[in-house]
């Protein structure tokens, strides 16, 4: 009865259940799996696994921890992306056991997979969510300081570059078209700051009309290159509900190093924001 039931429960649960040998070929595939591969029980059996359903840059790891499980006796839970019949991607979450003969010896490993691709989509996108700045939908500046911590760690962080971005006249158009006007330019300005940043780049909004571009490293030339593009982005005129609108730019710049203080850093890119408008203010005057 009770063998009955195991084998009732293998084919019936909607988990992905297999078993392989020390070597590494399959020795029991449930059908959840065989569908899960497109592969029945006879095609999966005898197959090495991982040239079945582990993505070609896991493999290497794959036989490298069947090969720790049987030397140790242990095998740990893992998380990894597998292949379906389709040639898709699905992240599977594994809970493994390794078998032993009566002699106590390892001679094969167990594994209970779950599908858990949305979970971590969703959990991806809740993370996301939660670093966003809702109105400018770019990171906040308490995401901000995550990514400071990891530029300046003093082990691991390699240094960066701050631009401390503060508009000028932003205030008149909130004073002349209220709030909701100032708020549309504001994710206008995030949007096109955004645009002008690679992969590695970020822009955060620090608060109010202040944003702060982060690029990893002390690339001077790409830093003198992006405070120029910053300065005609934001320069150009925004749409407004009676005719273009402007407003400027003052930008601060200051490289950080590892194991200096992310508040230092910004501090010192604030102060420099601060002498640039200064100058800008000068300058306007002697225009006029």
């Amino acid at each position: 009865m009770d063998a009955h039931l195991s084998e009732a429960f293998v084919a019936a649960t909607g988990v992905l259940l297999c078993v392989v040998a020390a070597d590494g070929r399959i020795l029991l595939a449930n059908p959840a799996l065989q569908q899960f591969t497109g592969r029945s029980a006879d095609e999966l059996l005898g197959r090495l696994f991982w040239e079945v359903w582990v993505v070609p840059e896991h493999r290497e790891l794959a036989r490298d921890a069947v090969h720790r499980a049987m030397a140790t006796g242990r095998a740990w839970p893992q998380e990894g992306d597998w292949l379906t019949v389709d040639g898709g991607r699905r992240t599977i979450s594994m809970h493994n056991d390794v078998l032993r003969d009566a002699c106590g010896r390892p001679y094969a490993i167990a594994c209970v997979g779950l599908d858990v691709t949305d979970r971590r989509r969703r959990e991806a996108r809740l993370h996301e969510q939660a670093a966003t700045d809702r109105l400018t939908g770019i990171p906040h500046r308490g995401a901000l300081f995550d990514a400071l911590r990891q530029h300046l760690d003093p082990a691991e962080g390699a240094g960066c570059t701050m631009l401390f971005c503060d508009l000028d006249d932003f205030k008149t158009v909130n004073d002349v078209h209220g709030h909701a006007v100032g708020d549309r330019l504001l994710a206008a300005v995030a949007a096109r700051l955004r645009d002008l940043l690679g992969p590695e780049e970020v822009v955060a909004r620090f608060g109010g009309d202040e944003f702060v571009v982060l690029c990893p490293g002390h690339a001077t030339d790409r830093v003198d290159a992006l405070c120029g593009q910053v300065a005609d982005a934001v320069s150009a005129p925004f749409d407004g509900p009676c005719g273009p609108l402007s407003v400027g730019v003052s930008v601060g710049v200051a490289f950080g190093h590892p194991g200096e203080a992310a508040d230092d850093l910004i501090a010192r890119a604030d102060r420099a924001m601060y002498g640039a408008k200064t100058h800008h203010r000068r300058r306007r005057a002697r225009a006029e």
